[in-house]
């Protein structure tokens, strides 16, 4: 009997890498993939491409629904036909805007999730149930932050980090119910060796600002932070996430999915700006300059940085990692090292700097 896979958040870019490593695999599958009415051309599209791309005997079905409406939008007539035939849910749909509002998030992010929580708990062959957070759960804590902690922070920088903690809240509460995994990804960056992703954002706003000020004959640190930045490459979280989301070991745990090795903030700055300029950084504006800086819309337009990513940058706090490494052992999946992909990242956005798909909207 083949698995069925059930997947949000498709055609986005870790969906849609998850499918072509599903499709590569030798077993078959029936892949349901749930699409807002809105993108329903473009992943058609994109399903498209991918069946040329591999042969596969698996079968894809595009599901329309929506997670902000009840029973995931879906008609009961196919809620009933789905129900025994699902056994794996990905739920990796999500609000990811770091500027966006608090409405639009909760209710992607919260009330999305409540949702498909309830939809989940209908399914009569369920085997996992794997949740797609955010390391960033965490807030503003300091210090080392643990796998098997949820710890409200005292405060978020934004509202995507607030509702995903909420959202978090509710699938940990389902682990006493259902077979549940959730994923804490850090800061996604693009694949090692191609250097490809679909957005130019996180350490690609340093890029960004480097490529619209190249004409300036220095270029200072920002602060002079000691704190690590935690990047990781996509094909790790796709990786990492595909083995420990069907793993037994991977039932009703909760795994970061971050870099082992991170780099500080500053080096991850000096890299960029030496392999985007040729010029290595120089002195030190404070990191509060900076945020004035981008806090004047027509400049971080300019720059193509969003304001609330500046933060990131100096944040003092570190992921444990400990059940991701043990329960990873033996699978051969390791996370890269930084400068691994370093010129295929920079390569990469070079080539499609121009591109407005890639960038996010400033405002």
């Amino acid at each position: 009997m083949k698995n069925g896979y059930f997947v949000t958040g498709f055609p986005g870019f870790i969906s849609e890498k998850l499918l072509r490593k599903w499709l590569n695999e030798p077993d078959e599958k029936n892949i349901y993939l749930l699409v807002l009415p809105a993108l329903q051309q473009k992943a058609a599209e994109c399903i498209e491409k991918i069946r040329n791309e591999i042969p596969t005997t698996s079968t894809l079905h595009i599901v329309q629904g929506d997670i902000t409406k009840c029973d995931i939008g879906l008609s009961s007539t196919v809620s009933t036909y789905l129900q025994d035939k699902i056994h794996y849910v990905w739920h990796l749909a999500a609000a990811y805007d770091l500027a966006i509002d608090q409405p639009t998030a909760y209710r992607v992010n919260v009330t999305g999730t409540y949702h498909l929580n309830q939809w989940v708990k209908q399914l009569s062959g369920l085997k996992r149930y794997i949740y797609f957070s955010t390391a960033y759960v965490a807030g503003r804590r300091t210090g080392l932050i643990k796998e098997n902690e949820l710890i409200r922070p005292e405060e978020f920088r934004n509202a995507y980090e607030e509702t995903k903690f909420e959202a978090e809240v509710l699938v940990e509460e389902l682990k006493a119910q259902i077979p549940v995994t959730i994923l804490r990804p850090g800061i996604v960056k693009g694949d090692t060796q191609t250097g490809e992703t679909s957005k130019f954002d996180g350490p690609y706003y340093l890029l960004n600002i480097f490529d619209k000020t190249k004409g300036l004959s220095k270029y200072p640190y920002i602060s002079k932070s000691r704190a690590k930045l935690n990047v990781v490459p996509v094909e790790y979280v796709i990786d990492a996430a595909s083995y420990l989301g069907r793993s037994n070991q991977g039932e009703g745990k909760t795994y970061h999915l971050t870099d082992p090795n991170p780099y500080p903030a500053r080096e991850v700055y000096r890299f960029l700006l030496q392999k985007q300029t040729g010029k290595t950084p120089t002195g030190f504006v404070s990191h509060k300059m900076m945020d004035k800086v981008l806090a004047i819309p027509k400049v971080r337009k300019h720059l193509g940085a969003e304001r609330e990513g500046l933060e990131y940058f100096f944040w003092d706090g570190e992921f444990d990692q400990s059940e991701t490494v043990k329960d990873l052992a033996g699978s051969g999946i390791q996370c890269a090292d930084f400068l691994e992909g370093l010129d295929a990242m920079v390569d990469f956005y070079n080539r499609h700097k121009h591109e407005k798909s890639f960038h996010t909207v400033i405002k």
